[in-house]
């Protein structure tokens, strides 16, 4: 797992880029226990099972929307972007890796015909103008 911090504000986490082989069979949190996304990976053998349940009814409140990426089939490029829009670093995605934006902003390029992804979002969704900040990137 990649963690990517701020470098206007050290301390804060805005991005967090996991590999498919980084996935072992215990279960690890990527997201802090403070973050709305949260996303875990683990691998499962045959006959893993868990209790069935269901979520209980929450009020929680949030401020900002947090993405993550997940990459099904086929490559592609992200830009991870500090607080101020400068850039901090390009990957190259692949089947399986994932990244999660927590802050800052992120650019997607696909690298390969069909390829296919998984997007998760933190809702509910409002519509572009009050979801998104463009970035112009040069």
């Amino acid at each position: 797992m990649k963690k990517i911090f701020s470098k206007i504000d050290e301390n804060l986490l805005l991005h967090i880029i996991n590999r498919q082989e980084d996935i072992s069979e215990q279960r690890t949190d990527l997201s802090p226990a403070e973050q709305y996304l949260q996303v875990s990976t683990f691998r499962l053998r045959e006959g893993k099972t868990f209790k069935a349940h269901q979520h209980l009814k929450q009020v929680k409140t949030t401020d900002i929307t947090q993405e993550s990426w997940v990459v099904i089939r086929g490559k592609v490029k992200v830009s991870l972007f500090d607080l101020d829009h400068t850039l901090l670093t390009e990957e190259i995605l692949n089947e399986g890796d994932c990244t999660i934006t927590f802050h800052g902003g992120h650019n997607y390029l696909c690298l390969e015909d069909d390829t296919v992804v998984y997007e998760y979002k933190t809702g509910p969704y409002n519509g572009q103008a009050l979801d998104k900040e463009f970035i112009d990137v040069q």
